[in-house]
């Protein structure tokens, strides 16, 4: 899984705003999901990356920006560490 944020330089409708907008992750089977930080708060389910921009980019007006980088996929399931009981 990688991790994105979808930043808008100019809001085209003028419902989001400005700024970080939204936050998202691709998934290892190219799958991707969206939560958006505006007002109207919701998540959405995309095929692909491609899409989520092909529908919010605005012709440029929105970017995605990459958090995690290439090949450096974060760890969905990392090691437990035993908490010591008190006794």
């Amino acid at each position: 899984m990688r991790r994105f944020q979808l930043h808008r330089d100019h809001d085209v409708t003028g419902i989001s705003g400005t700024g970080l907008v939204a936050e998202g992750a691709a998934f290892s089977d190219g799958g991707a999901v969206v939560r958006w930080l505006t007002g109207t708060r919701s998540t959405v389910v995309w095929d692909d990356v491609e899409d989520v921009h092909k529908i919010h980019g605005h012709g440029g007006a929105t970017r995605i920006v990459w958090v995690d980088p290439p090949g450096e996929d974060v760890e969905l399931n990392p090691p437990v560490t035993a908490v010591p009981s008190r006794a």
